[in-house]
């Protein structure tokens, strides 16, 4: 399960990650808590700011991508994080100083979209130069295990600090949180790397990447069924925020609490994830797309506070599992000169769709009630789960049949298995 922990490099990756996520999780919660103070409960501001930091991924994504496949990714997150400290910074002291406006909070979360745009493709390319191809399964399971433990930790402390002093402090340590990340980055040792062959610059690299997608159908239905999932189903920042504060009539610790529940889940779908030594198959990934939609909008209806955040748990897990099997997938499935590119190609379609989702839950959340959000949410899942399994049962010829007998039986039958059931019949 801890497999790539031995390497060094990675565990001074983890660690760094570990503490900036914490911060970053915790940034996320005071400044969606920041959004609906200044502008009186509004799900439509929220959807906004969500839809600036999420939306400049959209323009410089590919961007990032083609970077990490020509220069040296570790430099890269140098500028990157510092980048992202900086922003930070900015943000908490306008707070701290009760000047803060929501318009500062947009530019600010337009800016730190545009540097987590550039950075993320090439973190993830960089897990594979980090513990080679052998442990890479391991290392994206840990990475989300990482990632997860402090969405668990993050949103509780930033709701205790919130509902104790304000938002300001928030901010402060998230921007601190940063060097611990920068530290991690210059004592690795660059010898040890597994370092893939750069890219040379050159004219249409971006249209080879997307060649290169559109012609591998196991790398383009998991980024279509991604694409769908991060678009309307994984809005929890926004949908628990307005479920917290508008149905439940709760404070901002409440809020964290959500949160926390989700990253339980998640974390433990991570941790499993790390087990997996192979590929994952496309059938995983449409089955735990399929969960976590349906477990998405039970959670809708719940009508108790509780009974709302102990359901987030399992949602939680099933959206990770879903989440790693994708992403494992296009990795592993992906040539290293080409895997900074695809990656950012992936990353497109996984958070590409929150400029467009996130507005539209937010609207619907606010004239239909935050319930409305969740379900909708829920559902987009399922019918892109069904859809996608549909197609890829047609391709592949699978054929389901039923058999009556004492206990329930369902059988999935490619063309192999029935040619083989036909000659041992004679």
């Amino acid at each position: 399960m801890f497999a790539s922990l031995r390497v060094r490099n990675y565990r001074l990756f983890a660690t760094g990650s570990l503490i900036s996520n914490t911060g970053t999780w915790m940034q996320r919660v005071a400044q969606d808590w920041l959004v609906l103070e200044l502008s009186n409960n509004s799900g439509v501001a929220l959807g906004v700011v969500t839809a600036l930091q999420f939306g400049p991924i959209l323009l410089f994504g590919m961007y990032g991508g083609m970077l990490a496949d020509r220069y040296d990714k570790r430099k890269l997150l140098f500028a990157t994080q510092a980048s992202m400290g900086v922003l930070a910074l900015f943000l908490g002291v306008l707070d701290l100083a009760n000047v803060v406006a929501l318009w500062h909070v947009y530019v600010l979360a337009t800016g730190l979209g545009i540097a987590t745009a550039l950075d993320t493709p090439i973190r993830q390319a960089f897990v594979s130069e980090l513990v080679g191809p052998e442990r890479l399964p391991n290392a994206v399971g840990l990475n989300s295990s990482t990632f997860n433990a402090a969405r668990l930790v993050g949103p509780g402390i930033a709701g205790l600090l919130i509902a104790a002093f304000s938002t300001a402090p928030v901010f402060l340590l998230n921007a601190a949180s940063f060097a611990f990340t920068l530290v991690a980055l210059a004592r690795m040792h660059p010898a040890e790397l597994f370092k893939s062959e750069r890219v040379a610059r050159g004219k249409g690299q971006l249209r080879e990447a997307l060649h290169y997608v559109r012609v591998r159908p196991d790398l383009l239905l998991p980024m279509l069924l991604v694409f769908i999932v991060g678009t309307f189903g994984m809005n929890f920042q926004l949908t628990t925020a307005l479920m917290a504060r508008e149905v439940f009539e709760l404070d901002a610790a409440a809020f964290g609490l959500l949160g926390s529940c989700i990253a339980l889940g998640s974390l433990a779908g991570a941790l499993l994830s790390t087990r997996r030594r192979e590929r994952p198959r496309l059938r995983l990934l449409i089955g735990a797309a399929l969960g976590f939609g349906v477990l998405e909008m039970i959670a809708g209806v719940m009508p108790t506070f509780a009974s709302f955040a102990i359901l987030l748990v399992p949602t939680g897990a099933a959206a990770l599992t879903f989440v790693i099997a994708a992403n494992s997938s296009v990795q592993l499935g992906t040539d290293a000169t080409m895997r900074g590119r695809v990656m950012a190609l992936y990353l497109l379609f996984f958070m590409g769709g929150a400029p467009i989702g996130a507005p539209i839950i937010g609207w619907l959340s606010e004239n239909y009630g935050a319930r409305s959000g969740i379900i909708l949410g829920g559902l987009c899942c399922v019918v892109a789960a069904a859809a996608i399994g549909a197609r890829l049962a047609v391709q592949s010829g699978i054929r389901v049949e039923a058999h009556v007998r004492r206990r329930p039986h369902l059988q999935l039958r490619t063309p192999a298995v029935r040619a083989e059931a036909a000659s041992q019949h004679g």
